[in-house]
């Protein structure tokens, strides 16, 4: 299945980033590392509000797509950079590693953004599959995020979901390293990237979204459901590629 869904979802997450940030004029704690005594730190992160918004709308209409595509590519990046000097800090603390893989899964659906909107003969143009290829790395991440901090994994889980909490910590983490698996040697890849684009989904409207109604004045909980929507809308932009590569692939008369 095809579709071009992922790429709205991706501008409506920004969109979601950019009101979040306006609301509160603050970074999304504390995955858009920022600390409190930067200079002019409430000025910063509304002008990052702007900008989500901005490009977020961009996104939506043809003629501004690329650019929307390319400023969101850009501060995603940022925000990825920023988790480097703590990385190096304690390299053996998995924490740092995986927000930067999960700020680095939302530049890479951004790159494949700016690949599919590439003018012809461009340096991007044509190479959205690869780079689709690389979130594999990403899946392999979140997995790793599971298993060093499983004891801490199933609390997360809703206590009404049967089986229980602990099945179903471990059957995300075997599924983040099955999509991985597929994606990296595109076996089966179209059906993995889907249905791990749904998991992520899944996670936000089980997980994050509940959290504003229980802690509705809580920036962390708000903060944390823009950064899910945009997760998840970047799962979805790489599954819409991987879809459509296999696709052409199969059908190269529709390509």
């Amino acid at each position: 299945m095809t579709s071009n869904l992922g790429r709205y979802f991706y501008a409506g997450a920004a969109i979601a980033l950019g009101l979040i940030g306006f609301a509160w004029s603050d970074f999304a704690t504390n995955w858009q590392r920022v600390a409190l005594t930067i200079p002019h730190h409430t000025l910063l992160a509304d002008a990052v509000a702007l900008c989500e918004l901005a490009s977020g709308v961009a996104l939506l209409w043809p003629r501004s797509a690329r650019i929307g595509a390319g400023a969101l590519t850009a501060m995603y990046a940022f925000f990825a950079l920023l988790w480097i000097p703590k990385i190096l800090e304690n390299p053996k603390i998995y924490d740092s590693w995986g927000n930067f893989f999960e700020e680095s899964s939302l530049v890479i659906a951004g790159l494949v953004l700016c690949s599919l909107l590439a003018p012809s003969g461009s340096a991007l143009a044509g190479k959205a599959g690869a780079i689709s290829r690389a979130y594999g790395i990403c899946a392999i991440s979140f997995a790793l995020d599971h298993i060093v901090y499983f004891s801490a994994i199933p609390a997360w889980v809703p206590r009404w979901i049967p089986p229980g909490q602990v099945f179903w910590a471990a059957t995300t983490t075997v599924c983040f390293l099955l999509a991985a698996a597929a994606i990296l040697s595109g076996v089966l890849a179209p059906l993995a990237s889907r249905l791990l684009a749904v998991m992520i989904a899944g996670f936000e409207l089980l997980i994050w979204l509940p959290k504003l109604f229980t802690a509705p004045h809580d920036h962390f909980s708000w903060a944390g459901n823009g950064i899910s929507l945009a997760m998840a809308a970047a799962a979805w932009v790489v599954a819409d590629t991987i879809s459509a590569e296999a696709h052409s692939k199969c059908n190269p008369k529709a390509a």
